[in-house]
């Protein structure tokens, strides 16, 4: 699986989530609302969710193991980085 686009919609207003995120896999399938959260031991990822009757939040996609996981956290923070570089306005 190989991530051929990353999406990077920054967030301006003060709060933890820096970022709403779109990758697409393989040039054929999308996910979207992939916040970047900045945390006390540094960045990371939120996969989607949504908030279930229970009130609690639950993933609607996510990577199955944590190589994936780190694999697309990467990528995806490489990407915001490269996003603050540039002037205001969205990398798309």
């Amino acid at each position: 699986m190989q991530i051929t686009d990353v999406r990077v919609r920054k967030i301006t207003k003060e709060g933890k989530m820096k970022a709403v995120v779109s990758i697409t896999m393989d040039d054929e399938f999308v996910v979207h609302d992939i916040k970047v959260i900045e945390g006390e031991k540094g960045m990371f990822i939120a996969m989607p969710s949504k908030k279930a009757a229970d009130g609690e939040h639950r993933d609607i996609a996510h990577p199955i193991n944590s190589a994936t996981r780190e694999h697309i956290q990467n990528v995806i923070l490489e990407s915001y980085e490269k996003a603050l570089a540039e002037p205001d306005g969205e990398e798309e």
